[in-house]
């Protein structure tokens, strides 16, 4: 028996790479803390609970990894799993890592390098999501509400992605666990774009208008923890949007073209075909 674990089964990126596998005649396993009983194939999974990764492992040969998330120290819940999976003989493992990088994290990119250092680890560091302009996000409740983007990163681009993208990607690299990969992709949208542009992108597809209102990294912390982050990861994730401000995370690269054979979708598009969103 073979098949894909995939975790996180139940999310953005991970209920797409389950469709998307399963359609191209893959035996998907979708595991989450919260597995649908409808799906024959899901599974109980729980970072914080060691007794899942056995059930879940059990006659899987590839797994894409989602992290914890809203943690700055997720190594030492992933790494007895790592171990358990080298011992259940996983030929093929893609983590999805995040190409900004938060801060005072250092075991976030302890853990991925120590999956590009396995045989047949590979890590997909993916930019911002363009989900987060789409509710439950604080960002985008807030656009919702009140027609505003706060934010602390000033005229600081970031090359947003689909999360269909990057599902497409992992999916490129798990159908056949023999093709031949890197250890590392760094996936982003066609472009960079900060969120003034955003904004000025949502009021010309959506008629919906929408501003940016500046904020401190402090006041963005606050508004994190508000929402109901932990306090920690909060800080970091302000932290992040001066990082963005400064230029750091700029970044853009033709991975998705690379793995899929498409290019990946560009923002306006997404804003299009979601344009209810914002004006419902």
């Amino acid at each position: 028996m073979s098949g894909v674990l995939v975790t996180g089964g139940t999310g953005k990126t991970g209920k797409t790479l389950v469709r998307e596998l399963r359609e191209a005649g893959v035996r998907a396993r979708a595991a989450s803390r919260n597995a649908a009983a409808a799906d024959p194939d899901a599974i109980r999974f729980d970072w914080s609970d060691p007794a899942t990764f056995g059930p879940a492992l059990d006659g899987m040969d590839r797994v894409f990894l989602l992290p914890p998330v809203e943690s700055v120290d997720p190594l030492p819940l992933v790494e007895p799993f790592l171990r358990q999976a080298r011992r259940a003989g996983v030929r093929r493992l893609v983590m999805l890592g995040s190409a900004i990088v938060l801060p005072n994290a250092p075991s976030a990119v302890e853990m991925a390098a120590r999956v590009r250092a396995r045989p047949g680890g590979v890590v997909l560091r993916a930019s911002g999501f363009m989900q987060n302009f789409l509710r439950p996000h604080p960002l985008a409740e807030h656009i919702h509400r009140h027609g505003v983007i706060r934010t602390a990163a000033g005229d600081g681009e970031v090359g947003w992605v689909d999360a269909r993208d990057i599902a497409a990607s992992a999916a490129a690299l798990l159908a056949d666990p023999g093709a031949d990969a890197r250890s590392d992709y760094l996936v982003t949208g066609p472009h960079g774009m900060s969120y003034p542009q955003a904004a000025r992108i949502i009021t010309a597809r959506t008629g919906r208008q929408v501003r940016v209102e500046r904020m401190t990294e402090q006041e963005q912390a606050a508004a994190y923890r508000a929402s109901g982050m932990p306090a920690e990861f909060a800080a970091a994730l302000a932290a992040v949007e001066r990082g963005i401000k400064e230029g750091r995370e700029d970044q853009v690269s033709t991975a998705v073209l690379e793995l899929t054979g498409r290019p990946p979708r560009a923002f306006a598009d997404f804003v299009s075909e979601h344009a209810d969103e914002w004006t419902r």
